[in-house]
């Protein structure tokens, strides 16, 4: 079963895309932008987890 990581980032008003394209780069997928009570964005950002090392060889390095 796929495995999420979620993060929360507000959003200057002069540079929305930039930040986007930012963290997509990071391979983080836009989920939902919010307006919060104060007026400005909040974008929720999500990835999926790297699979988890089965052997404590991969654990270890």
């Amino acid at each position: 079963m796929q495995k999420w990581e979620y993060f929360i980032t507000p959003l200057p008003v002069h540079t929305p895309g930039a930040i986007l394209n930012n963290w997509g780069k990071q391979g983080w997928e836009l989920v939902q932008i919010v307006m919060n009570e104060q007026g400005g964005s909040v974008a929720y950002m999500k990835r999926p987890l790297d699979a988890e090392p089965t052997t404590t060889e991969e654990t270890n390095g």
